[in-house]
């Protein structure tokens, strides 16, 4: 049984709304996107920014809702109502029913408890509402900062993983239903 990865939630913290995208937040994605440390944090090639690749961008981020795949939804900060990141659920396995979680968060995002709550909000949408079994992340040992975060989620190392190119390597941070539940009915 697959899941249904179409249906695109608004979920609302106390901090943070995480939403469809719109076209507003495309300003905020390209600074988002042109910040060295994103690129960096996230393994990403640095874009050559012109017409082509702003647009190309735009089309991307406003596909988003369409993707029945893939779950991304738009990170706002709901003091300000500004876009200040991403969450993503994609790479659905249906023999494990788990899948892979991806953030990105621009510099107006950083360093204040946000990308904690919007992962905690995207991990118990996945858990409770989807019926995933398993969610997991790649992190670079070069950032830290997500790091603590996803283990204040509640996401344990599983595995380093080395590519034969170099030293950059990732390590597997997962988490299980049962552990997001356990974690659950001790902070409630």
């Amino acid at each position: 049984m697959a899941v249904d990865f179409s249906v695109k939630p608004t979920l609302v913290g106390s901090r943070v709304v995480l939403r469809p995208f719109v076209a507003g937040d495309h300003p905020a994605i390209c600074e988002a996107l042109r910040d060295p440390e994103v690129v960096r944090l996230t393994g990403s090639q640095p874009i050559v920014w012109d017409a082509a690749a702003e647009q190309k961008m735009r089309e991307w981020y406003d596909s988003r809702a369409d993707q029945p795949d893939r779950l991304d939804l738009a990170v706002e900060e709901r003091a300000t109502g500004a876009w200040v990141g991403e969450v993503v659920l994609n790479k659905w396995d249906a023999r494990h029913r788990s899948c892979n979680f991806r953030t990105m968060f621009g510099p107006h995002g950083r360093d204040r408890g946000l990308g904690t709550e919007a992962a905690r909000l995207i991990v118990g949408y996945g858990f409770e509402q989807l019926g995933l079994h398993r969610i997991e992340l790649e992190v670079y040992p070069f950032n830290p900062r997500a790091r603590r975060t996803y283990e204040k989620v509640g996401f344990v190392a599983e595995q380093a993983l080395d590519p034969p190119e170099g030293p950059a390597g990732t390590t597997v941070m997962a988490i299980r239903a049962d552990e997001w539940r356990a974690d659950q009915d001790q902070q409630g």
